[in-house]
């Protein structure tokens, strides 16, 4: 079991956050145009987060003095790189002279596990990564998301874990609204509603009796698309930074 913080961060906590974003902006060459988290929304398991070539990268900002409150934990940081085959990483910080600062070389971020310094540019490969479930769930989450925005819908937050429901909650016409996402990789054609989804309904009917089911089927765009894929195994993997395209149709009321 691991915490998920939920609650809203502090104006000092987010003035840290912003400046640990521009540092790490700064570092990549022509500006980092990947950011899988670059969001102040709960809930919280890493607070900055991005690919770099084919690899991820999970920042928690630490305030090595102790006196910045920060939303998260590092169990929650461990257990979202574990599940992305990524980097869990901690971003050293201090304030000096009214300014966060960060306090190693480079990107300033060092492994959770050896405290050594990580230098992204130097764990880029050309090894072709498959998508992991949490990548591919992030990704329909975004497609939904994305989507709620274009409608005029206000969202209070939104999470990528595939084994955590509901996945994105947003302000309705009466009160708040929940969205259940789920994504199928092809060559799989269907997104099934949960079986249980009667008890996940009731579990949140105190907080709102409207909720929502979400189905984004995903394809690389090399795909050839044969009607004959899963049995034949003529389909192409989702790689990690390449092209896809998504099937969605919008919200199935529950």
């Amino acid at each position: 079991m691991y915490e998920i913080n939920a609650s809203e961060v502090s104006a000092e906590f987010a003035e840290c956050w912003k400046a640990a974003g521009l540092h790490i902006q700064n570092q990549a060459q022509g500006g980092l145009r990947s950011w899988l988290r670059a969001h102040l929304n709960p809930p919280f398991l890493e607070h900055l987060s991005f690919r770099l070539g084919n690899q991820l990268f999970f920042i928690q900002i630490i305030d090595v003095d102790g006196k910045l409150e920060t939303p998260g934990n590092p169990n929650g940081l461990k257990m979202i790189a574990k599940a992305c085959n990524g980097h869990a990483c901690f971003m050293p910080m201090r304030k000096i002279n009214g300014q966060w600062t960060v306090l190693e070389s480079g990107w300033g971020l060092v492994d959770v596990e050896t405290i050594k310094p990580i230098h992204p540019v130097d764990l880029i490969s050309e090894e072709k990564i498959v998508m992991t479930d949490w990548e591919l769930q992030d990704f329909a989450v975004q497609i939904v998301k994305d989507n709620l925005i274009a409608q005029g819908k206000e969202l209070t937050s939104w999470h990528g874990n595939p084994n955590v429901n509901p996945s994105i909650w947003f302000v309705g016409d009466n009160s708040l609204e929940w969205v259940l996402v789920k994504a199928a990789r092809w060559p799989e054609r269907e997104c099934e509603v949960p079986e249980n989804i009667n008890e996940i309904a009731k579990s949140f009917e105190q907080v709102s009796t409207k909720g929502h089911f979400a189905a984004v089927k995903v394809a690389s765009a090399n795909d050839p698309f044969d009607p004959m894929a899963k049995e034949n195994g003529n389909f192409s993997e989702l790689y990690r930074g390449e092209a896809l395209t998504a099937s969605y149709h919008g919200l199935t009321d529950l």
